[in-house]
């Protein structure tokens, strides 16, 4: 199972090469970049990591997918195919709708937004002449002059049911954010399944799951982090609802996120993260694999100091243990 460490989108750009270098030193798989509005764009993070390293793959997760035009898209992908063959794992998704709406890029369906904008640049990339008239993507008889020899997997980063699969139609792998428990991966994984079939597809379909790493004993920075997702960024998952009741009566005794974070019990850091002791992430991580996910990629603490600390840490301890139990 490959494992990953993301560059966090709130790290100052100068620091990505550096990073770069120690994530590859260390012994991981892949670096994964991001694109927040409004930090560095995905597609130059992804070239400057990739020039920085020699085998290390990079992750984009995500690209939105209503700030581009799809055969701008391609050929941006495209290029950094040709320059880093077999390195570059290119994510589209919705992006967040408060973003979208600021530069004004909303569109009536996302949905359409994001299955064209896949469909359109898997096939460029394939080296195909590609003429789309649909609800977002407008092209005429386009082709790139320079397809990669081996095109990327396209992967897609989506939540909900209808994205899902959307997902297993049109991708080639699906990207789960963070905070997704093990039930949550085994209910995506159904849903792109289901898109599968339909599309009558029989190939790869590579689900990536990013977890919180904290490795640390006391895990203040994983119980941080869950708190503030569930509190500031949405409604637990359709396969984590038996945790509702739960939720609702902590977060009334406590409330914010701060104290929330202190009131979480242990079996939620268990489900939503691989926070504690090089045992307890290892075990985190392969709940993961069991329920089918592919790949980790690990988000370190917002903190850079403790960012490096962490997956210096875990490469020393964590990483062989992973490696065994992938054997």
């Amino acid at each position: 199972m490959p494992i990953g460490v993301m560059y966090r989108c709130d790290t100052p750009p100068e620091q990505l090469p550096a990073y770069a270098r120690l994530v590859e030193r260390l012994g991981y798989d892949e670096l994964w970049v991001v694109e927040d509005c409004f930090f560095g764009g995905a597609i130059s993070t992804a070239a400057v990591a990739a020039a920085a390293t020699e085998n290390l793959r990079i992750g984009i997760g995500i690209l939105p997918a209503a700030f581009r035009n799809p055969a701008l898209a391609a050929m941006e992908l495209a290029n950094l195919a040709r320059l880093f063959p077999g390195r570059i794992l290119p994510g589209f998704g919705h992006g967040m709708p408060d973003w979208v709406r600021q530069v004004g890029a909303d569109h009536p369906s996302p949905l359409a937004v994001l299955g064209e904008t896949v469909s359109a640049v898997r096939a460029l990339l394939a080296g195909e002449t590609v003429s789309v008239a649909g609800r977002h993507a407008h092209l005429a008889q386009v082709a790139l002059e320079f397809p990669p020899d081996s095109p990327p997997p396209i992967a897609t980063g989506v939540r909900n049911a209808h994205s899902l699969r959307l997902s297993g139609r049109v991708a080639d792998g699906t990207i789960l954010a963070e905070c997704a428990s093990p039930d949550y991966v085994r209910w995506a994984r159904r849903l792109i399944d289901e898109g599968r079939r339909e599309a009558g597809r029989t190939d790869d379909h590579r689900l990536t799951v990013y977890a919180h790493l904290d490795f640390d004993d006391g895990r203040a920075s994983a119980r941080g982090e869950i708190a503030a997702r569930f509190v500031d960024g949405g409604p637990l998952s359709p396969a984590d609802v038996e945790l509702v009741e739960e939720f609702t009566a902590l977060l009334a005794a406590s409330p914010g996120v701060a104290a929330l974070a202190e009131a979480l019990p242990e079996h939620w850091l268990e489900r939503f993260a691989a926070a504690g002791s090089a045992e307890q992430c290892a075990a985190a991580v392969a709940r993961l694999r069991d329920a089918s996910a592919d790949a980790v990629v690990f988000i370190p603490p917002r903190d850079a100091a403790l960012a490096v600390a962490q997956i210096t840490l875990a490469a020393e301890s964590l990483l062989p243990m992973l490696r065994a139990a992938t054997v």
